[in-house]
């Protein structure tokens, strides 16, 4: 049900005034922050027109897609984003709505065209240090939805305690993951990190502050999680917590055969219970290539020595697959822990001499990538395009998969810069009554083609990203594209498969005038 609030008097002068604005059209564009109306609300000193603001606005991560909003709200409470969505909803010409946390889409996810974009990185500077909460218990963190999960760790682990299920990259804001899946190698064991959400506060399409939950308002529960933002905005989340562990045994092996490499992949995440000491607590593998050095953007991990002997080994097989895999440990563990590992390594086949490892703080492995961005950063090649394409694989498609794209198209057209990461998943720890959408098979693979282009050859990338979907179709291999982004309706219409009518009615229940995350596409595609 919708969470009791006692009203704020502007909020009652808002809804006068929005209810006036929704009998007369503001402008020839649906928003127009100039109107005299819109200049009387409270918010109306949070929106901004600055030439700065709204060119941030208007790009993301991926810099291929631009679209130039309104204006840019930087809100102080979910209040602020409420009254914006209000005034939205009753106006006769409704504007598009979208919130941006990081920025990390790639195809214009979180922005908006003639709309407002909502900043809600703002919200975290008016928090003074009270978007993270710890329970007393220590059982969960209640979490802003505009926190970056790496505060999330920083301040669990104060406590001793931490989330199970992450991103590789925690420069990500809570609601941002939550509204597309949020996966990483746990995944296969703890499932993805909407798999792990105990409640939540959310600002839907209708302005409506609810509390949602698996047995309260589920409905909308459900819908947001994965809901790629179409159902409402996530201010607060509550995120299961679990004693964390202090370091972690780090191994990468190598691997010329394929089969081999996915039978060693699919055999370690058969062992998935959540209490089973023997289970890995991490699990990725990737694509090593002619790329220069074996090491790349996600972490600087083979020795410097051993590369002459990884490089000969990939120029003569063209591709090598790296397997990576994690257990953590703790005071009680410590002593256990290379005996579980050396067990591990004793059931696999990778190739004899090409086992490296890492013993590092857990907190240090969490958070491998940032090290990278900042080097990048200092070289000017991390603000670039990234023709990004991820996709989840059934693993009856996985071999074709190989043998079409990885040996196909990816060898042939030789332009792939970045990391391919190509590890397997279970469905059984996903929730089929959320959004996202996966293959209809118990394991499958996540395939992330996580290119760095130049601004004048990202659409080289793109036409490859064609190719290899148009493989999978013609081979009838039927992949799901994850952090989807599609042109048509009929595409998405095909996406969603079996679950298309109920994203609709959910659609039309929390949204009905289709306000929120007009960038994704979905509801106005041609």
């Amino acid at each position: 049900m919708v969470m009791s609030f006692q009203i704020p008097a502007y909020f009652t002068a808002i809804f006068i005034i929005t209810r006036l604005i929704s009998m007369i059209k503001i402008s020839s564009k649906p928003f127009d922050v100039h109107h005299k109306d819109i200049k009387a609300l409270d918010i109306a000193a949070k929106l901004s027109v600055d030439p700065a603001a709204v060119e941030a606005a208007s790009l993301d991560f991926g810099h291929i897609v631009k679209a130039i909003p309104q204006a840019v709200l930087h809100p102080s409470t979910p209040q602020d984003i409420a009254a914006l969505v209000e005034l939205s909803y009753y106006n006769s010409v409704p504007f598009g709505i979208a919130a941006k946390g990081h920025g990390h889409s790639v195809r214009g996810q979180a922005m908006v065209s003639n709309g407002v974009v909502i900043d809600m990185k703002s919200m975290k500077k008016h928090r003074n240090g009270t978007g993270i909460r710890v329970s007393t218990d220590g059982g969960f963190a209640d979490v802003g939805g505009e926190q970056l999960w790496i505060d999330v760790l920083n301040k669990t682990l104060e406590h001793g305690l931490a989330p199970v299920s992450w991103t590789d990259y925690l420069y990500l804001t809570v609601g941002g993951t939550l509204s597309n899946a949020g996966i990483s190698g746990q995944t296969f064991r703890y499932g993805p990190q909407i798999s792990n959400v105990l409640e939540m506060d959310v600002i839907t399409g209708k302005a409506d502050f609810m509390t949602c939950s698996p047995k309260m308002n589920s409905e909308l529960f459900y819908a947001v999680l994965g809901g790629l933002g179409q159902f409402g905005i996530i201010t607060r989340a509550r995120i299961p917590l679990q004693p964390a562990p202090k370091r972690v045994k780090w191994i990468r092996v190598l691997y010329s055969d394929f089969s081999t490499f996915t039978r060693d992949q699919e055999l370690l995440i058969s062992r998935n219970g959540r209490k089973d000491r023997h289970a890995l607590d991490y699990l990725e593998g990737s694509l090593l290539m002619d790329q220069g050095s074996p090491n790349n953007w996600r972490s600087s991990f083979f020795p410097h020595s051993d590369h002459p002997k990884i490089i000969s080994l990939i120029t003569k097989h063209r591709i090598i697959y790296c397997l990576e895999i994690v257990k953590h440990y703790d005071d009680q563990t410590k002593n256990t822990v290379d005996k579980e590992m050396k067990q591990i390594l004793l059931g696999l086949s990778y190739m004899p001499g090409f086992m490296f490892q890492k013993d590092v703080d857990y907190e240090e492995f969490l958070n491998r990538v940032r090290s990278g961005e900042l080097k990048l950063e200092s070289q000017g090649l991390w603000e670039v395009p990234h023709p990004w394409l991820n996709l989840f694989i059934p693993k009856s498609g996985i071999s074709d998969f190989n043998d079409g794209v990885f040996r196909g198209i990816v060898l042939e057209r030789n332009i792939t810069t970045g990391p391919v990461l190509v590890y397997p998943m279970n469905r059984q720890k996903w929730d089929d009554r959320m959004s996202a959408v996966i293959p209809d098979e118990e394991i499958f693979y996540t395939v992330g083609f996580l290119h760095s282009s130049g601004f004048n050859d990202w659409e080289a990338f793109e036409d490859q990203n064609k190719e290899i979907m148009k493989f999978c179709k013609k081979a009838g291999i039927m992949v799901k594209q994850y952090l989807p982004h599609y042109s048509t309706k009929d595409e998405w219409v095909h996406h969603f498969g079996s679950k298309w009518k109920i994203f609709q009615q959910r659609r039309h229940q929390f949204d009905p005038r289709m306000l929120l995350s007009p960038g994704q596409r979905i509801f106005s595609s041609n």
